[in-house]
């Protein structure tokens, strides 16, 4: 890997807009094509997010279905990776392939500029070039729910993001908001280090699925029914789970109603995969209570109108991509603030823009990270192609994008 101020030729194809592992796959793909990628990140290293997650974290898919194309994840690290592995196969993904990253870049907006893309950064300088890729993560910023009284509560509260090790929480009473897969395993691992008392606060009960029965892994599963009609899916879903996964719903946690494919496409909510959150429940390890409401003085009021009086609160309500400030103003962001186009489609209105990274299927993120990456390298090489035959025939006709006080981006034929 190649770390540098500046790109290592005043000609660059396409500015991959992010380093984690979905903007190093692409520009990977987009280098094996021959084309010429700078990766931009805003951290001091490759793979530095990573390593800010808590301390216990393992990929939830299993090693072979999680390796970036190009270079398979070293089998020494085991079948289930752990967070500082991850980051460590990041760098060497990097080196390994050689990519130009440009570390302690932060890209602040993106716009049209003559037939390519400018890129505003925090310090206020552009950066140009034919085509660009945006691959900020999928899980960027925080969501931190609207709780009324909580600003004053007198007691802790920690973010997930900020959370590393139940051992900094040893005999306290916790209250755990959130029962995504980083909330249940945030609760579990309370439990292991002794907290005085761990509580998780439902909503919307998960789908839980066991990660693996034996050497099947869950997500073997999730690949096999990812094309499958939604109506089918929510359906089997449940005798699966029924075989596979006990009925909590005498300690408070309940079957979900809603079909967990459903789920998956309509709330980006994946299924949780079990890694001791079944075990403790059933022990009373953590106690599954009502959904948090608002906070009135000292207590934490839930939503069946009990009365909690923890130590500490832990947000684990999940994250938005904020893409608003980087790309609202495109016209190509959902009502989620999701691309509407993904891998290696484009919007009509932003010829030349792609976006990877941004779903959270069922069938693992980084399995489908690696396949956008192809996707991507490849309809990039085709654009280009495309507009060198235009401008030597003389054939590009098409209206330039939007003015932007970027100069204009580099000739695509050089």
């Amino acid at each position: 890997m190649r770390q540098r101020s500046t790109p290592r030729d005043p000609y660059v194809d396409a500015y991959v807009i992010g380093g984690g592992p979905a903007g190093l796959a692409v520009a990977a793909m987009l280098q094996r094509r021959g084309l010429r990628a700078t990766v931009l990140d805003k951290d001091s290293s490759v793979g530095a997010s990573w390593r800010r997650h808590y301390d216990r974290l393992h990929l939830h898919t299993p090693r072979e279905l999680s390796a970036l194309p190009g270079l398979p994840i070293p089998r020494e690290m085991g079948r289930w990776v752990a967070r500082d592995d991850v980051a460590t196969y990041l760098e060497r993904y990097a080196a390994h392939h050689d990519l130009d990253v440009r570390l302690g870049t932060e890209v602040a907006r993106v716009d049209p500029a003559g037939r390519g893309w400018c890129l505003t950064l925090t310090d206020g300088s552009t950066l140009t070039a034919p085509f660009a890729v945006v691959a900020t993560g999928f899980n960027h910023t925080p969501r931190e729910p609207d709780v009324p009284g909580l600003a004053d509560w007198p007691g802790r509260v920690v973010l997930a993001r900020d959370y590393r090790s139940g051992a900094d929480l040893s005999g306290q009473d916790v209250l755990v908001v959130g029962t995504g897969n980083t909330g249940t395993e945030v609760a579990v691992d309370l439990a292991e280090h002794s907290a005085g008392r761990v509580r998780l606060a439902v909503r919307t009960a998960p789908h839980i699925l066991r990660r693996s029965r034996g050497p099947y892994a869950a997500q073997y599963t999730g690949i096999a029914v990812r094309r499958l009609p939604r109506g089918l899916v929510d359906r089997l879903a449940p005798v699966i789970e029924g075989l596979t996964t006990p009925d909590l719903t005498a300690y408070g946690l309940p079957r979900p109603s809603t079909g967990l494919l459903t789920r998956v496409e309509d709330d980006n909510a994946i299924p949780v995969q079990d890694v001791g959150i079944i075990d403790a429940v059933r022990s009373g390890a953590v106690e599954p209570v009502a959904a948090l409401e608002r906070v009135d003085g000292h207590e934490v009021v839930l939503t069946d109108g009990s009365r909690l009086t923890p130590d500490t609160i832990v947000l684990a309500t999940g994250y938005t991509a904020a893409l608003e400030p980087l790309i609202g103003h495109l016209g190509v962001l959902d009502r989620k603030g999701l691309p509407v186009e993904r891998g290696g489609r484009v919007a009509r209105s932003a010829r030349g823009l792609w976006y990877t990274g941004f779903t959270n299927p069922i069938s693992g993120m980084l399995r489908e990270m690696a396949i956008d990456a192809r996707k991507i390298a490849l309809s990039v090489a085709l654009a280009k192609r495309r507009r060198t035959a235009e401008l030597r025939t003389g054939t590009d006709r098409a209206a330039p994008p939007a003015r932007s006080s970027c100069t204009p981006a580099a000739a695509v034929g050089r």
